[in-house]
């Protein structure tokens, strides 16, 4: 507490240094750079810009030189010509360099790896956005329709359990819903409107609150666009997707634009997905004052699909059915999202601002499944119903205010989350062809209330930073069961303190060394919260990271950490029952390898390995895999970005074998799948295809150890149940840009 008070009083006392330039970064639009790097060559202080492009650094003399950099644009240094002046500073948009990246010396550095993908790579489908994240894996398994299974860190995630996910502020994942805790479905983003992405592994980040013990992942959509464009991709398996993006304002003060996508596919199944998708987004950012910024977002979002479910290996290899065929072909959904936010940015001076997010989002879902096929019901089958519909309220606001105070600088960030989920008509039933409910399990309102408080500092003294962070949650569960005779209203409370410590060591603009230890968690359902009266609502997660991040040669960019991560508690969705099972305490240590080379002007190369050791702590030894977390896993790719207009990719995912269930007797087998793109753009047209799967390897995208029983069957058989990987699929691309 001793490093906050002092802080507090150098807030109160204003900065002793006296010496200070500050400024303006901004782009050939006048448009703020955010978190443009600048150092100060004469005595390495740095700093970097705000939401509004503007900086304030320190400890300048006459004669020093500050070098600007962002990646995708031109560095340049700027000579001070005397202290106390204020700099308005462009840089002009060029390809990207990896020799211009300096490694900025803050705790978020490793985001130049996503920055440097987000240049290079084309983002083509809401599932490609979470790609970006190194050593994130995906898989669908429901239709195309529903959230994507995600693993990362030795994390068989579910749909998000231990990843928190946000797009613009706006919190993805799902509390206590129909089809899993932490239900985090992207479908709702347009790729193209896609800006950065912000993502950290571990529990280690002040503003990140319940699910952040992997990692998190944040996106930011696009304030402007280049230019309006229309896009057609169409390809096999009577896929079609149309993307209007249309300008509508753009004057000095106030931008504002459309995006719009329509998808539909039928999918590599014998019976056809029906797969469609209905995307709107609307932003309007407008600079009220040269002190506040308001931003105003609008998104619709609305899906429904058919799906031949997870199929048992048996019936594969008996010939009972193909690889693209099905048990129960009737499952299926849909589902739909309204989202409203309002950002409201106040500049207070030069030293601080403060960032308001206020956000509502309409929310409706109903899903179909059959895992089991006929063993509970040998005669009208075990298809279930997931349904709800749920409204979100939520806050987030944030104080940022730097410092100065003899030779150390820094930052205080003081943050306050509220969120407030109402999810009515919580139902899972028991159901036939999609149509006939034959019994209701369970039914009834969930009404959850989160509230957050952080505080951190960031404080630079020479070559390094000190990072502490303290944040408290505090959730309110609230369950009206619909089915019981009582017709109680139950409720309980639960609250944790998060402490965490980045320290960051900055040996050069090249090299940057880190060790992070921090506390984080994952709350439990609702509905089983209640129900143990209060029992593992808030488990906690323990890690730590070392690692560092390193430019051995002008073009090439690596991180290396190894990690260690200790859950309390382990949670397992049953979506047949609708229940969460605790599984015990857990422990996974890793190692993350990420490089990024560049070969030439237009050729780079990209690499991730990760490798993790995941353990059960309460089961016996040969009894302790957790099923489904990876091994072992690979990502890497070509990318070719010329300047005559040619550009295009070679991209490997691979993940290893790994245990399917506690012993290792079932195992998910691995798989290495290629994909190809080819582009070539010209004045304002743009034209390409893209192949998945180039190679048509025979691949199961998601796996499971699954008890069922067929109709045809007398007795059940535990085996992997599986959903196919897509074969062979091309498809073409055109865009016209205006």
């Amino acid at each position: 507490m001793k490093i906050y008070l002092i802080v507090f009083l150098i807030l109160g006392f204003g900065s002793i240094s006296a010496q200070e330039v500050s400024g303006k970064v901004l782009d050939q639009q006048n448009q703020p750079i955010i978190y443009a790097q600048i150092i100060n060559t004469a005595n390495n202080n740095h700093t970097h810009t705000d939401i509004d492009g503007r900086f304030l650094i320190e400890q300048v003399s006459e004669g020093d030189s500050l070098h600007i950099t962002h990646i995708g644009y031109e560095s340049r240094i700027i000579v001070a010509a005397q202290t106390d002046e204020k700099l308005i500073i462009n840089l002009n948009a060029s390809p990207i360099d990896l020799e211009e990246i300096v490694i900025s010396p803050d705790q978020r550095a490793l985001n130049v790896i996503t920055d440097i993908d987000t240049k290079i790579n084309p983002v083509n489908s809401a599932q490609d956005v979470l790609r970006q994240v190194p050593g994130l894996f995906i898989g669908q398994h429901a239709g195309g329709g529903k959230a994507e299974q995600i693993f990362l860190r030795g994390f068989d995630i579910d749909h998000g359990t231990d990843i928190t996910i946000s797009f613009d502020g706006l919190p993805v994942n799902m509390v206590s819903h129909a089809h899993g805790q932490g239900y985090a479905d992207l479908h709702f983003i347009i790729p193209e409107t896609i800006d950065n992405i912000d993502f950290g592994k571990g529990p280690y980040h002040d503003d990140q609150g319940n699910f952040n013990t992997a990692g998190y992942v944040s996106f930011k959509s696009k304030s402007k666009l280049e230019s309006s464009s229309l896009k057609l991709e169409s390809g096999a398996f009577n896929t079609n997707r149309f993307v209007g993006m249309f300008n509508t304002i753009d004057t000095e003060k106030t931008q504002s634009y459309i995006a719009t996508e329509y998808l539909i596919s039928d999918g590599p199944f014998e019976s056809p997905q029906n797969f469609n998708r209905i995307n709107i987004f609307g932003k309007v950012t407008s600079k009220l004052t040269d002190q506040d910024k308001l931003t105003f977002t609008a998104s619709h979002f609305s899906s429904d699909w058919d799906a031949s479910g997870q199929i048992p290996n048996r019936a594969v290899n008996s010939g009972l059915i193909t690889r693209f065929g099905a048990i129960d072909n009737t499952e299926g959904g849909s589902t739909s999202r309204s989202n409203f936010t309002i950002k409201y940015d106040k500049l207070i001076n030069d030293n601080s601002y403060i960032s308001n997010n206020f956000y509502y989002s309409k929310y409706d879902f109903e899903l179909f499944s059959n895992f089991t096929f006929f063993l509970e019901d040998p005669i009208n089958g075990d298809q279930i119903k997931q349904k709800e519909g749920r409204d979100i309220f939520g806050l987030n606001s944030e104080y940022l205010s730097s410092f100065s105070w003899l030779d150390m600088q820094g930052e205080m960030t003081i943050g306050l989350t509220i969120r407030n989920d109402q999810s009515k008509d919580n139902e899972l039933s028991n159901t036939l062809n999609k149509t006939t409910t034959i019994n209701t399990i369970q039914r009834g309102n969930v009404n959850e209330t989160n509230l957050g408080f952080y505080a951190g500092l960031e404080i630079n003294r020479g070559k390094f930073l000190i990072n502490p962070v303290l944040r408290f949650d505090q959730f309110k569960n609230i369950y009206y069961d619909g089915l019981s005779l009582s017709k109680n209203t139950n409720a309980a409370n639960a609250s944790i303190v998060s402490p965490k410590l980045n320290l960051i060591y900055n040996y050069s603009h090249d090299l940057q060394m880190y060790a992070k230890l921090g506390k984080g968690f994952h709350s439990n359902d609702t509905r089983v919260v209640v129900a143990q009266n209060g029992k593992d609502i808030l488990p906690a997660a323990y890690g730590y990271d070392l690692g560092l991040i390193w430019k051995p040669l002008p073009r090439l960019v690596t991180n290396i950490a190894y990690w260690s991560l200790y859950l309390e508690e382990e949670f397992v969705y049953v979506g047949d029952a609708g229940i969460v099972e605790p599984s015990g305490e857990s422990l996974r240590n890793g190692v993350d390898l990420s490089m990024r080379y560049q070969a030439a002007n237009w050729l780079f190369f990209n690499l991730d390995v990760n490798y993790t050791k995941a353990r059960s702590l309460e089961a016996e030894n040969g009894e302790d895999r957790i099923p489904l977390a990876p091994l072992f896993t690979t990502v890497g790719g070509i990318k070719m970005i010329h300047e005559s207009g040619i550009s295009g990719g070679l991209d490997l995912r691979h993940i290893g074998d790994r245990p399917a269930n506690e012993d290792n007797s079932i195992v998910a087998n691995g798989y290495t799948v290629v994909d190809l793109n080819v582009n070539y753009d010209f004045k304002h047209c743009g034209l390409g295809f893209q192949i998945q799967n180039l190679f048509n390897v025979e691949w199961n995208e998601t796996q499971f150890a699954t008890t069922s029983r067929l109709l045809s069957e007398s007795i059940p058989t535990e085996e992997i149940h599986f959903t196919p990987g897509t074969p062979f699929f091309i498809k073409g691309i055109f865009e016209f840009r205006f």
